[in-house]
């Protein structure tokens, strides 16, 4: 990153080491953020990836607590001594119950936490049942996750009332998923599988769509 020429907008994820135990996962994100908050625009917190074990774990009550409470202390400290502020989003599963996404929503606004990415892969199997690939292990990305990422999102914007921002990411393949993701609530989309699949045209499809301007 250090000797990149980008110079848009530069979000660097953040997780646990994959054999550290979940006990021990707090010092791994602290140390991440200790080593890249010079270098990005926003530090993504991800606790969702289900490649990594146990990791979901972090989305329960008590875990996030910890880990939102420890995190925002040294976002604190680090913004004193680098004397710029870097917004820190939480990143979460698509595979949560209404009461878990509400949980993560009252964590965000006690915690201060600037933004929510929703969401990451999912470990359901039901939109690929029956494929030859469908059991692989792993997080499933693409069009599959729309339909749960998309459902996410909408709980998150009732529940958040606009305090923070939303950013959709899951299953965007088109203008009109992108347009979907904001109708639910959320405030900026990202995109991945579409990259791929579409390409970079992708990105100015997916402007057109949800410009109100050009509407």
């Amino acid at each position: 990153v250090r000797s990149a020429r980008y110079q848009g907008i530069l979000g660097i994820n953040i997780g646990k080491n994959f054999d550290t135990p979940i006990e021990q996962a707090v010092d791994d994100y602290l140390a991440c953020l200790q080593k890249v908050y010079a270098l990005a625009s926003y530090v993504t917190v991800n606790i969702s990836s289900p490649n990594t074990k146990n990791l979901r774990q972090l989305q329960g009550e008590s875990e996030l607590d910890e880990l939102l409470g420890r995190l925002k202390q040294a976002q604190t400290r680090l913004a004193d001594s680098h004397g710029r502020y870097v917004p820190l989003t939480l990143k979460i599963a698509p595979d949560l119950d209404d009461a878990q996404v509400t949980n993560i929503a009252d964590a965000l606004r006690r915690h201060r936490i600037d933004g929510v990415i929703a969401t990451n892969t999912t470990i359901a199997r039901d939109k690929v049942e029956g494929m030859r690939h469908g059991n692989e292990q792993g997080g499933l990305s693409g069009a599959p996750v729309f339909e749960a990422s998309t459902a996410v999102v909408r709980k998150l914007a009732a529940t958040l009332g606009g305090e923070l921002p939303i950013i959709a990411a899951g299953g965007v393949l088109d203008g009109a998923g992108a347009r979907a993701k904001l109708d639910a609530g959320a405030s900026l989309v990202q995109l991945y599988s579409g990259l791929i699949y579409r390409g970079p045209g992708l990105v100015r499809e997916c402007v057109r769509a949800t410009d109100t301007n050009m509407a």
